[in-house]
């Protein structure tokens, strides 16, 4: 799908591209489409630069040509039907001397801010601006995804107390897996952003250099948050393996001492059942006796266990 903005703050969606600052943003393209675009920038752009942040596995980099400069980040994504509910999806982002396009496999909310007036002071005529401020949005989504994977973190953790399956492990190796997709995606935008800088075509002004800084800032708060977390959930699923083998194991003892107690009561029954002389057999409560003597040692065997802590 092609959508293509015009204005400043309240943007204005149009038909085609004007000659200077619209914002053509691409979702899920079709062949169609590609050239479509292609062909609206007459070669300008090339079609390499179209087609690979469609990659679901495309790493972020800079690529430069004679007309355009192709950015390519790597935002978060949440999808509660995967195993793995967050991950990381690229982002591409053409800059060239008259327009701006972004291109992504699968849409976000992120670009929705921009497209209903929620970021303040965006414009399309101002495409470094307009570059940085989507690098923040991504910024700003990662810090909000990790303090979600911290909570769940801390309610798989109540869980783990008691449990005996690997089911709350598997979760914990899930969103550590995660953190994992987090944290190598921050790194590699982190190393983009630098990047931008040093690119003669991308100007930036005074203003856009201090946007800059803001969001290297926060990227760079955001690798810290993912380390902390990733080292955490680490030491907490080796932690949480023992404690279940713990758990397993105080059941088995449990079962294991239930089984001897009820085996006495048993082993009497099977002596006094034999067809052989026995004490008391010639006594008219010898039944009670019996009885008495299996209930006897079974309530000394638990007398003793409970002193030995067994139960």
């Amino acid at each position: 799908m092609i959508r293509i903005f015009d204005g400043s703050n309240q943007l204005i969606e149009v038909e085609n591209p004007k000659a200077k600052g619209s914002w053509i943003h691409l979702t899920s393209p079709t062949d169609e489409e590609l050239q479509h675009i292609y062909r609206i920038f007459q070669g300008m752009v090339p079609m390499d630069f179209l087609t690979d942040p469609l990659d679901i596995n495309e790493r972020s980099r800079i690529e430069v040509d004679d007309h355009s400069v192709l950015i390519i980040a790597r935002f978060p994504v949440f999808n509660q039907s995967r195993d793995i509910a967050f991950t990381t999806q690229p982002v591409g982002i053409i800059y060239t001397e008259d327009a701006i396009l972004t291109i992504c496999c699968q849409d976000s909310d992120i670009f929705a801010d921009f497209i209903n007036g929620k970021v303040k002071n965006f414009s399309t005529q101002f495409r470094s601006r307009f570059m940085l401020q989507l690098f923040l949005k991504i910024a700003l989504r990662y810090l909000s995804y990790l303090k979600e994977i911290n909570l769940r973190t801390a309610e798989i953790e109540k869980e783990l107390h008691q449990a005996m399956k690997n089911e709350e492990l598997i979760k914990l190796l899930n969103l550590e897996k995660s953190l994992v997709f987090f944290t190598t995606s921050l790194k590699s935008n982190e190393i983009v952003m630098e990047r931008l800088q040093k690119i003669p075509m991308i100007k930036m002004y005074p203003d856009d250099q201090d946007l800059l800084e803001e969001v290297m800032i926060e990227n760079k708060q955001a690798i810290e948050m993912a380390n902390i977390y990733s080292n955490i959930l680490s030491g907490m699923m080796d932690a949480f393996a023992s404690i279940i083998s713990n758990n397993l194991n105080v059941v088995m003892k449990f079962l294991t001492s239930v089984t001897i107690i009820l085996a006495l009561p048993t082993l009497v029954a099977s002596i006094y059942g034999m067809n052989v002389a026995l004490p008391f057999q010639d006594l008219p409560h010898a039944f009670a006796i019996t009885m008495f003597i299996s209930f006897a040692v079974a309530g000394y065997t638990v007398y003793l266990f409970f002193r030995q802590k067994f139960f």
